[in-house]
């Protein structure tokens, strides 16, 4: 059995998505998640990209023990230097280095020649090496790449400490069969590659990012990176859940080891999406919500005389099984805590006694209490962190009808503490909504996107809002949920303002020290 680790660029490359921007917040409770997985390697982010990104790697490297927190930088000693002020105080303290390799990076990108991109190399190496123990090096376009030029660099960065090698199929244009003959051709003609890890980068431009994945695994990688449900750049990267399911399940043929958690597969996933506000296709191999459906009569009568006609993974071994009413309007507070604690949430009790609040709120409104109901309360509450003051719904009202214009009228608290009440119309109840708040916050907002998702089933299922926009220039989401539909759609709106006054408060922090 051979050993593959694995690297979870969730909260870096997979951060990278359009329309996507966790805060610290969120990030270190990703990162828990992703440590009980059983992530091997933990990239959290690009410390020199800004302060929060900073803030979020080093809080993340003193708080995960048992995976290696690692972050990127570019071939450059400053950047380096931070990543060690961030990383420094983790358990393994690593760094992930990369720079161009393919003709058409180095001489419109780096404009660089190639004996000009190997020295860089070089030196990048040697400087992370006076500071790190583990340094990945990558070779961005690897795919691209001219082989021998390939082999060259390779051997002269490992020849300067480099711990372990990267081939990114860095835009997703390579195929099974060429990446995995650029992994044996590498093994084939760098002395020393066997002291090293190997390491394999997908993206999934064409659609073939987990074959190319276990096509480098076929041919030597030792180390694969992907992303949870894929999200990424573009067309985004491999997904780390669908190598772990494929490695177990044909583990005849791979015979291979990862050490993740299948078990912690949905929760990870579903707290992923719920974060990053990134839907999971319905149709989405292993998380899914048709993963495991079967409409087909002949399926189902497959199904009915043995689940293994077609069923290849079962909903169980991805900690998927169905789960019916959880808890009720009568439960108790231990029963609650209970249930938290073996859904994985660690609360401190103040966070508990404002969760159980809120539950027994729902439970008064709501018929059943499902898992997926207290996943979000639950994971609300234990990311819910007030760094600066912030704007908050008091109440929202609509009046709409077919033959009346759509008004909206929403109070809330300013962040000086001011109760401000306003009134505005629009094409429909959404946009009466949207323009209201308009009036209400202090600063500039556009909406670029917005939809709305139920959670869970039923007509009494919660509703999540998502909103993608702008505000005092700078892109941001915001995300709530309500039973009804339009009060989780302006609490999403005044999410996306309050994650963007956060950020700023930060910038104010840091420029102040």
């Amino acid at each position: 059995m051979r050993k593959i680790d694995i690297f979870d660029t969730t909260l870096r490359d997979g951060e990278q998505s359009a329309g996507i921007n966790l805060n610290t917040a969120e990030k270190i409770e990703i990162a828990r998640q992703l440590e009980r997985f059983g992530a091997t390697i933990i990239e959290s982010g690009f410390p020199a990209a800004s302060p929060g990104d900073f803030d979020a790697v080093q809080r993340i490297a003193n708080t995960v023990k048992n995976s290696i927190v690692t972050g990127l930088a570019r071939s450059v000693e400053k950047d380096i230097s931070t990543a060690w002020e961030a990383l420094k105080g983790g358990e393994q303290p690593h760094v992930h280095i990369f720079l161009a390799t393919s003709p058409i990076h180095m001489e419109h990108k780096l404009m660089k020649t190639p004996d000009q991109v190997v020295e860089i190399a070089v030196e990048s190496v040697k400087y992370a090496r006076k500071y790190f123990p583990l340094v990945q090096w990558s070779a961005e376009d690897a795919s691209r790449s001219d082989p021998e030029f390939l082999a060259h660099i390779i051997r002269k960065v490992i020849a300067a400490g480099a711990t372990t090698i990267n081939l990114p199929d860095t835009v997703g244009y390579a195929t099974p069969e060429e990446y995995g003959a650029m992994f044996r051709y590498i093994q084939e003609n760098v002395v020393g590659i066997e002291n090293v890890k190997l390491s394999a980068h997908c993206h999934n431009d064409l659609g073939m990012a987990t074959a190319n994945t276990l096509a480098a695994i076929e041919n030597g990688a030792t180390q694969v990176e992907g992303t949870i449900n894929g999200i990424g750049e573009r067309a985004g990267n491999v997904a780390l859940e669908e190598i772990a399911v494929a490695l177990h399940i044909r583990n005849k043929i791979y015979q291979t080891e990862t050490g993740i958690q299948l078990k912690e597969i949905k929760r990870t996933s579903q707290l992923v999406s719920q974060l990053t506000g990134s839907l999971i296709q319905p149709n989405k191999a292993v998380v899914g919500k048709n993963a495991f459906a079967h409409e087909s009569g002949i399926h189902q009568d497959g199904m009915l005389k043995n689940p293994l006609t077609y069923e290849i993974i079962t909903p169980e071994l991805i900690g998927d099984a169905s789960t019916e009413l959880v808890l009720g309007k009568h439960s108790g507070r231990h029963a609650f805590k209970d249930r938290a604690v073996k859904m994985g949430f660690e609360l401190t009790d103040e966070k508990l006694n404002k969760a159980f609040a809120e539950f027994k709120k729902l439970a008064d409104s709501k018929k059943e209490i499902v898992e997926d109901d207290l996943f979000v309360l639950l994971t609300d509450q234990q990311i819910n962190e007030k760094e600066v003051a912030v704007y908050e719904l008091e109440s929202v009202q609509v009046h709409y009808g077919s033959v009346n214009i759509p008004t909206a009228t929403v109070s809330a608290t300013h962040p000086n503490g001011e109760l401000v009440t306003e009134a505005a119309t629009g094409a429909g109840s959404v946009e009466a909504i949207f323009n209201t708040l308009e009036r209400v916050v202090a600063g500039e907002a556009h909406i670029l996107d917005y939809r709305v998702t139920s959670i869970g089933k039923g007509r009494d299922a919660l509703g999540e809002a998502v909103v993608n926009m702008t505000y005092n220039g700078e892109v941001v989401t915001g995300r709530d949920v309500a039973q009804d539909v339009l009060e989780a759609t302006a609490k999403a709106y005044l999410n996306a303002v309050n994650r963007q006054l956060v950020k700023e408060g930060q910038k104010t922090k840091t420029a102040v020290v």
